[in-house]
């Protein structure tokens, strides 16, 4: 059972690698090849920044979340990029619903609640934090802070320095997820699914809790709770909505301060659960289970 544990969580890992060691590259490439020139250019097309990241998000790929939790690290992109990422970003809902045969039109409905949630909290932050822009550049950390925070001495090729940032995280990465393998395994997803039981506001509340898991399963469970009539559309949603995969995980490894990571936590969680809450209080819920 451990070895399937330690399997499962190398495999995890594993898809992550490409997507960790191109972030890394572009920071170290902007960082040591391109200068405050690119830097500027960056920050300046960072107003439709929100945007692109929730249109990048629905792409059912984990390694999104990661990527862009390490840009954010950097400053590269905004704090409302990073948060459409992580609302819009789909991971294993999308196969899921796939497999299990849902009509199209339900299918995009869903993908487009998820977009659209994103796009406008990402600008929404943005304009909120807009009155902290001149305090945030003055502390924003570049990939020299990050280098010298890991004592890697990496400044000498910025290849090499993106893999060894790389190697690091995915170390970090692998540990994690083989414990929360483990967690999940040990305490059963029928427990799980007890807590987020068809229950108004209660289980919006707790599926999106349960979404804050940065595992796959718990993306798993949400759908197959709601494909079987456990949960309301907008539990199902205020789950998926907050699960932003193992890019939580990046952003509290690699971001700094601390207090700034658990402030895009605490909205992220507050978007999530409140917008899974509306939709099962507004007619969008009978809309959006009619198309199923």
């Amino acid at each position: 059972m451990v070895l399937e544990w330690l399997r499962h969580s190398l495999l995890d890992t594993a898809k992550l690698l490409p997507f960790l060691f191109l972030t890394y590259l572009l920071m170290e490439f902007l960082e040591h090849r391109s200068g405050d020139a690119a830097g500027r250019l960056l920050r300046r097309s960072g107003k439709i920044g929100p945007l692109i990241g929730g249109a990048l998000g629905v792409v059912p790929q984990c390694g999104f979340s990661a990527a862009a939790s390490g840009l954010y690290a950097g400053r590269l992109i905004t704090a409302g990029t990073l948060l459409a990422v992580y609302l819009s970003t789909s991971d294993e809902m999308l196969p899921i619903l796939l497999s299990s045969g849902v009509p199209l039109p339900f299918l995009l409905a869903v993908l487009g609640c998820k977009l659209a949630i994103g796009v406008l909290a990402g600008f929404a932050a943005d304009a909120l934090f807009r009155v902290f822009r001149r305090r945030r550049e003055a502390e924003a950390p570049c990939i020299e802070a990050i280098c010298e925070r890991e004592h890697c001495r990496c400044g000498e090729h910025f290849v090499l320095s993106a893999l060894k940032h790389t190697l690091r995280i995915a170390a970090f990465l692998l540990i994690v997820t083989f414990v929360l393998e483990a967690a999940v395994h040990l305490v059963g997803e029928e427990r799980i699914a007890a807590l987020v039981l068809d229950r108004p506001v209660l289980g919006n509340l707790l599926a999106a809790l349960v979404g804050l898991i940065p595992n796959c399963a718990s993306s798993v469970l949400l759908t197959e709770l709601y494909l079987s009539g456990v949960i309301s559309i907008g539990s199902m949603l205020s789950g998926l909505l907050v699960n932003a995969g193992v890019g939580l995980l990046v952003l509290f490894r690699t971001n700094r301060p601390v207090r700034d990571s658990l402030r895009v936590l605490a909205i992220l969680w507050c978007v999530g659960m409140l917008s899974g809450l509306l939709i099962d209080l507004t007619p969008l819920s009978g809309w959006l289970n009619r198309l199923r």
